[in-house]
């Protein structure tokens, strides 16, 4: 698996529909909805990368034209860059309808009204002492934003049942879990959520351990941003667990300091857990409790400093956009290799027929025997011709997996709240969120979630 991470490719033979190892036996489509991201130009950079592609079309769709104008330049000028403009057509609107019919791959990265609505998120819950770092997944930021955006992201997907029903779906847009759970209630695409949390961990594990990459081995499952690597060994199979224990009991250590939260959990769980200190720490009701608890366990930025998504997500879309502005008039140089986002090596995965395994956010399904099996959760995942195929890791640790069920049930609830449109249910989706439940009684929890709903009536006029 750890090789996996690193877009390492095992050729297997293929058959005649497929076509030869390292080809591409047709041109295909794909379609990025959401592509004033700064997602599109690196993903559909990669795209345009595969070795052996004959190309097709790159299909860009946003409801903001200024941003979809500058990503189609800068995709553009991609293309020129890599030598890939005579096969690729490249097409943009603010229409999905026009452009989704055909589309073999739709990548997912809307952002429903997170800039005006991201102070309110943070600033509301923190008049009730619910302090968050990032709050965009789990959480009052996380329902609130899944609250906006999964109305949106099942109409794409109905959309897409009719015009495309064979494209594979992958999503990159958070609340990832709850964003796959609305999904796989509702409609019959097939999709996968992609997140890079288990590709930079495992990277970043190894360079505590002083192991090479190439040389780790290890498994890891959970559920997106809560995934535990079980097990992290080095070449001979020996447990590395004892350096990185090391290093997280002293507290002055290089790696303590950088994760002070995960470190933490370490030392008391047994491992270690995919996402940043400071995102971490609003899944678990120990660490942003109380200020004395916030100056011990957290630090500045994604260390867990609070507000810190809030106070700067507005000026980094705007740095972004600046730098990609910077980018199309040659003025920054353009990377031309391949990323390790899981995007591109999925599509020539599927294309080519060559087995590679990724780490996804996919339907349980006994995949974990001992988490809820209606809920999303995020498993090594082989992907061939046969798209993606999640595999079966068996239990987890029972005090990993209580963890993971703990953020699950505000999940489920959080999704149950959006399918039927009711305030009632979004309040008692935070009264199960282990964060806001260890800060607030159910009273207060109820009144700021009104008071949210409040807030942000524009953008939630269909709630009753």
């Amino acid at each position: 698996m750890a090789a996996a991470t690193k877009g390492h490719i095992e050729h297997t033979q293929s058959d005649d529909r497929i076509g030869l190892p390292g080809t591409m036996p047709r041109k295909i489509n794909v379609t990025m909805i959401g592509a004033g991201s700064g997602f599109t130009n690196s993903i559909l950079k990669d795209v345009v990368l595969i070795p052996g592609n004959i190309g097709g079309e790159l299909r860009l769709i946003d409801i903001d034209p200024v941003r979809l104008e500058l990503s189609r330049k800068l995709m553009q000028r991609v293309l020129e860059a890599t030598g890939e403009a005579e096969n690729w057509i490249l097409k943009a609107s603010t229409d999905r309808l026009e452009l989704l019919s055909g589309t073999d791959y739709i990548v997912n990265s809307i952002e429903v009204s997170g800039i005006d609505c991201v102070r309110f998120d943070n600033d509301i819950p923190l008049e009730f002492g619910v302090s968050q770092n990032i709050g965009d997944t789990i959480g009052p930021g996380g329902l609130f934003k899944s609250l906006r955006t999964i109305p949106v992201w099942l109409d794409i997907l109905k959309d897409a049942e009719r015009l495309c029903p064979r494209a594979l779906v992958l999503n990159y847009t958070n609340p990832m879990n709850m964003m796959c759970l609305a999904a796989q209630r509702q409609s019959s695409m097939e999709v996968v959520g992609l997140c890079h949390s288990v590709q930079g961990t495992s990277h970043m594990l190894s360079g505590y351990t002083g192991v090479p990459y190439e040389g780790v081995q290890w498994k890891c499952a959970g559920i997106n941003h809560l995934a535990w690597f079980t097990e992290f060994n080095g070449p001979d199979g020996e447990s590395l667990y004892p350096t990185l224990m090391s290093q997280a009991r002293d507290r002055s250590s290089e790696f303590a300091k950088a994760e002070p939260g995960r470190s933490d959990m370490m030392l008391h769980f047994g491992a270690f857990i995919t996402e940043s200190s400071g995102h971490l720490s609003e899944y678990l009701p120990y660490y942003r409790k109380r200020k004395d608890l916030l100056e011990k366990y957290t630090d500045t930025g994604y260390r867990g400093e609070e507000s810190f998504y809030a106070n700067n997500w507005p000026t980094w879309r705007k740095n972004q956009d600046e730098y990609r502005e910077r980018l199309f008039r040659g003025e920054e140089e353009a990377k031309t290799e391949r990323s390790w986002e899981y995007g591109a090596w999925i599509i020539e995965a599927c294309e080519k027929n060559q087995p590679f395994v990724i780490h996804g956010n996919v339907a349980n399904r006994g995949c974990i025997e001992n988490l809820p099996q209606d809920g999303c959760v995020e498993v090594a995942c082989l992907v061939n011709h046969n798209r993606i195929q999640p595999t079966r890791f068996g239990r987890l640790p029972r005090h990993m997996a209580a963890i993971c069920a703990s953020n699950m049930g505000m999940f489920d609830m959080g999704v149950e709240a959006i399918l039927n449109r009711s305030k009632e249910m979004a309040a008692q989706a935070l009264m199960l969120d282990p964060l806001t439940a260890a800060v607030c009684c159910p009273a207060e929890i109820k009144e700021m979630t009104y008071k949210l709903f409040e807030a942000e009536a524009e953008y939630l006029v269909e709630y009753r």
